[in-house]
């Protein structure tokens, strides 16, 4: 996780560290705390939901709060307690964050390279481990003393088949 929180000054704190509720083991969880959980980066993640609609903003803090169902009571109302949040956003044309990278997750630009370098990865991978079961089902089939011009025939006349 980078240090965003440099990159982007304090005007998240009040979104950032407002209580979310009493977690099942008592302790009081936050904004920051939820995400982070998540292996969300807070900060971006704070700036995207600010340049995102007001209930867009809603709906996508609500499943980031509904997704940690073992933290939180049964009784939480994630959408309830989402616009009390998103209220605490800074509301400003700088935080526009383009569509394509809100849908595609945080952090996704960032990831793109790693993305495609692991797929490349996996790739060359799954060929060689093709290319080895295939080169190992050959030298099984074939029993290693006979070639496959070899063919076999009986010395018994009465035993072989006429054309």
């Amino acid at each position: 996780m980078t240090n965003s929180a440099s990159q982007l000054g304090s005007e998240f704190n009040a979104f950032l560290f407002a209580p979310i509720g009493e977690g099942r083991n008592g302790m009081l969880l936050s904004v920051l705390s939820v995400l982070a959980r998540q292996d969300i980066d807070p900060w971006r993640e704070a700036a995207e939901l600010a340049g995102l609609p007001r209930e867009n903003a809603i709906r996508r803090l609500s499943s980031l709060i509904a997704a940690i169902p073992d933290e939180l009571p049964a009784s939480h109302d994630a959408p309830t307690v989402a616009t009390r949040l998103v209220a605490l956003l800074p509301r400003s044309p700088k935080f526009n964050v383009s569509p394509r990278m809100v849908a595609a997750g945080p952090g996704f630009l960032a990831n793109s390279k790693g993305v495609i370098t692991m797929m490349i990865f996996m790739a060359v991978v799954l060929a060689a481990q093709a290319f080895l079961a295939n080169r190992f089902e050959s030298t099984q089939t074939k029993p290693p003393h006979l070639s496959s011009a070899s063919v076999v025939t009986s010395k018994n006349p009465s035993q072989n088949p006429r054309p």
